[in-house]
């Protein structure tokens, strides 16, 4: 084989199905009973925060209890958000912050090239912005990186994409 193969590794979040995901939830809390009466609401600030508000911590379970299962619906993976800490907001309620995050940190992904280079595969991890570029001569190492990152993501939802064999 005279070219080499590659392709990306990235974490990416579909924007779309996340405010598709917060309106259904927003439309189960407002329909459930044990939500009667509630000020429990979910809102997406800039594309990147969601905040959470409800009456009390247990309400506050419920509803991210709520939005987790209409984000794993819609193909979202939960692994992607981070969850703040729960904080006293206005009239006695509960808010709490969840970042969505996008792209690849570049001390996880300086983890995942240290994992290739531990494993002794014959290809090269390089960083590009906030994703991971991997090419080499053989395809089946390139397999062989996909299943090792499968195996050690770094508590990363990771896809593979750009594949060119």
């Amino acid at each position: 084989m005279a070219s080499e193969c590659s392709f990306d590794v990235v974490c990416k979040v579909d924007l779309d199905e996340v405010k598709n995901a917060v309106s259904q939830a927003m439309k189960e809390i407002g329909q459930r009973y044990d939500f009667k009466g509630s000020v429990s609401k979910i809102e997406l600030k800039d594309d990147k925060v969601l905040v959470l508000n409800s009456d009390d911590e247990v309400k506050l379970k419920a509803v991210i209890d709520v939005l987790q299962t209409k984000l794993h619906k819609r193909g979202v993976s939960i692994r992607s958000m981070e969850y703040g800490k729960i904080e006293p907001a206005t009239k006695g309620t509960v808010r709490q912050e969840v970042t969505i995050h996008q792209g690849i940190p570049v001390e996880k992904a300086k983890g995942l090239i240290k994992a290739v280079k531990d494993a002794k595969i014959k290809v090269q991890a390089s960083i590009q912005g906030d994703q991971l570029r991997v090419s080499g001569k053989s395809r089946d190492d390139l397999q062989e990186v996909i299943a090792l990152f499968k195996k050690d993501d770094q508590g990363l939802d990771l896809q593979f994409t750009n594949y060119r064999g």
